[in-house]
């Protein structure tokens, strides 16, 4: 697999229609992206000492984080619009091969800081809810 740029990877936000428009998150700097599987262990006294999962069992999630730059997207505004009313939306992650994840997501966490003489910038966390699909 080619090395990919990491400003290919991107965050976008549905409009909240039945059958989504995506909208890239303006300003985003950095975003990362965490698989996560809670296995089920069935371990036994049969199992001579190993540890045993149970395939396809278990839960599984995505997270996402990201850091940019404020520009007052309607993007941000709807992110932000979903982070105070606890509204879980859709949202898709897209990367520079053309792989797309989507899934319906939470965001857990919205932060704003600046400094003075610089610009404002947020922190967001998105914890999905339901399945994630590959397209």
């Amino acid at each position: 697999m080619p090395a990919e740029k990491g400003s290919a990877f991107l965050l976008k936000v549905g409009d909240g229609a039945p059958v989504p428009v995506y909208t890239t998150l303006a300003g985003l700097r950095t975003t990362q992206l965490s698989i996560n599987g809670d296995p089920v262990v069935i371990t036994n006294k049969g199992s001579g000492g190993w540890r045993e999962l149970l395939s396809g069992a278990g839960i599984r999630s995505v997270s996402v984080s990201g850091a940019g730059v404020f520009t007052g997207s309607v993007a941000e505004t709807r992110v932000k619009t979903n982070a105070l009313s606890g509204v879980i939306d859709d949202y898709e992650l897209s990367f520079e091969s053309g792989e797309r994840l989507r899934g319906r997501f939470l965001v857990s966490r919205l932060d704003y800081a600046g400094d003075f003489n610089a610009e404002r910038t947020y922190t967001l966390s998105l914890e999905s809810s339901g399945q994630v699909v590959s397209l």
